[in-house]
């Protein structure tokens, strides 16, 4: 045994083979260091700028060009649908994020005023491939422009053609960088302008009072032209199933499949543009697309949605309660859905709180109940207390009353959390918390539902509207509006209370620029020919009622 503290060296072998092998090594280590001094500072550069993402890189095609070995068609792309996934721990990192130091290096100081995008800037036309996704990368640059290194701007863009209007996907780096992705089915190739506004700089629409900083300026609009290629395929769109509503953030579009040139508004401020019965054009809808009253244009995300006739919507409602607790929007909807779809035209108006049962006008033995609960305000005739209204112990018990009945629950529940969240909330992190109250109420009242051996009602998640037009820099603004409904839902699936959502801030936002669909925090107000917030004789209305048939799709189909 050696001594403690004793370094044994090692011991070189003599024998023929260890003499081999380490000559063997000492050629090899000699061929190598002549293939490096061979290869200059350049080449090296350019080897590991190879390995790096450009951060500021253009356009980047992410359609997969592998061909399947099965594929009678082996030459063909097989593209797939843009889509979106919520982050994990959205509300925990988007907490972090908002609530990060600046100072240290002046690029974490500065506010953005201007974007660049390398290799597009400058372009009079850029040309796509129709089908495939495109994705691209800008660069968010101060006053000197000089480049911004965090991130938190709030950019709206949009994608609009002559029968195509979308938003496309922002993602935020987190360092300045952002990148936005692209695409148009085949069917509607051609030209576009794709839009980038800057609303809010770094999460200043999430204040309590964001109109003074908004900074809402147009930096880019680009023409696209997009191409249809024969060899690039999409999946065609499904209709709905149950199992769609699953997904919590949707990236649609609306199509337009007819246009009738000289429509004009009725002295009952309609748009009858389309006979009744103009039918939908497969995948993108199924029944008839005149009802909608939208001249042509429909809703689309990553299955297509079935526009119900008043009979199919009967058969489906019929002996049914449906629960809503939201804000003023759900009072349009649910007139929308009551005077274009159920048959009942006579009902003008609906209050902000009610409980009544309707009868079928064809067959009067069919009814729906349907109760509607205000969650503005504890007090319906007020405004602006949103969630918070739980706190009164009047409004918690008669939500309670409607889940305790002998006779039964409702069986759906269609639920958000309402614009009047983003006036009463001092900041983001009173909001999380507020919503996290909520959900565990209701988590309470349906544990009280099962326990008393009913089955506890479907809940739909339908998310708040993007506000629009003079709205857009409001409390209420699309930045926080997104934030909000990202954190209610998320807070409500960890209860576990969510069966379906319906993305009603993407179904919105392409129509949020201006104030023809809205008048800037509702999208369903009732027809009348009358002058409108922008000035005009009537507004569109349909917008709200392709939501109606949305919920319906998430509560009927199966």
């Amino acid at each position: 045994m050696p001594e403690k503290g004793v370094m044994l060296s090692p011991v070189l072998s003599h024998h023929p083979l260890h003499r081999w092998r380490l000559s063997a090594l000492t050629s090899l280590v000699f061929f190598l260091m002549v293939i490096l001094w061979s290869i200059d500072g350049c080449t090296i550069k350019t080897l590991i700028d190879s390995w790096t993402l450009n951060a500021s890189s253009s356009l980047v095609d992410l359609t997969s060009n592998a061909t399947n070995p099965m594929d009678p068609h082996p030459t063909r792309v097989n593209s797939h649908w843009i889509s979106v996934e919520m982050e994990q721990n959205f509300t925990t990192n988007l907490l972090k994020n908002w609530s990060a130091p600046g100072g240290g290096e002046k690029c974490r100081e500065a506010k953005t005023v201007e974007i660049s995008v390398p290799n597009i800037d400058g372009k009079d036309t850029i040309e796509l491939t129709a089908g495939e996704i495109h994705e691209f990368r800008f660069q968010s640059l101060d006053v000197k422009g000089q480049q911004v290194c965090v991130g938190g701007d709030y950019f709206e863009t949009d994608l609009s053609g002559e029968s195509w209007k979308s938003k496309p996907p922002v993602k935020d780096l987190s360092n300045g960088t952002y990148s936005v992705s692209l695409q148009i089915h085949p069917e509607f190739a051609g030209d576009y302008n794709l839009t980038i506004v800057l609303l809010f700089r770094h999460f200043q629409g999430l204040k309590l009072s964001p109109a003074r900083f908004a900074f809402n300026r147009e930096l880019r609009k680009f023409k696209l032209r997009f191409v249809e290629k024969n060899d690039v395929v999409l999946p065609e769109l499904r209709g709905c199933v149950k199992s769609d509503f699953g997904r919590d953030v949707w990236s649609g579009r609306w199509t337009r499949l007819g246009k009738n040139e000289e429509c004009e508004i009725s002295t009952d401020g309609r748009y009858r543009c389309l006979d009744d019965g103009f039918p939908c054009r497969k995948p993108w809808c199924d029944g008839a697309l005149g009802g909608l009253e939208s001249n042509g244009w429909v809703y689309s995300s990553h299955c297509s949605f079935k526009l119900f006739s008043g009979d199919s919507a009967w058969s489906c409602l019929k002996d049914k309660w449906i629960f809503f607790w939201g804000d003023s929007n759900h009072v349009d909807t649910i007139r929308n859905l009551l005077n274009f779809v159920l048959g009942h035209q006579e009902i003008s108006a609906v209050p902000r709180r009610f409980d009544l049962k309707f009868s079928n006008p064809k067959n009067s033995s069919e009814t729906v109940r349907i109760t509607s609960i205000f969650n503005g305000h504890c007090n319906e005739t007020q405004n602006y207390q949103g969630l918070d209204s739980l706190r009164d112990p009047g409004f918690r018990e008669l939500l309670k009353s409607y889940f305790a009945e002998e006779t039964g629950v409702p069986d759906a529940m269609i639920v958000n959390s309402g614009l009047h969240d983003g006036v009463h909330w001092s900041n983001l992190r009173a909001f999380a918390k507020g919503a996290k109250t909520a959900a565990a109420f209701w988590r309470e009242v349906f544990d009280s539902v099962k326990r008393r051996g009913f089955e506890t009602p479907e809940v739909v998640f339908r998310n708040t509207i993007a506000t629009g037009g003079y709205a857009r820099e409001l409390a209420f603004n699309p930045s926080k509006m997104e934030v909000y409904n990202g954190v209610f839902l998320e807070k409500m699936r960890e209860f576990g209370l969510v069966s379906a959502v319906v993305d009603n801030f993407d179904m919105t936002y392409p129509w949020h620029y201006d104030n023809k669909c809205n008048d800037g925090v509702h999208y369903g107000r009732a027809p009348a020919k009358l002058r409108w917030r922008d000035g005009e004789i009537g507004h569109q209305y349909f917008v709200d009622l392709m939501l109606v048939h949305v919920l319906l799709n998430a509560l009927c189909v199966r």
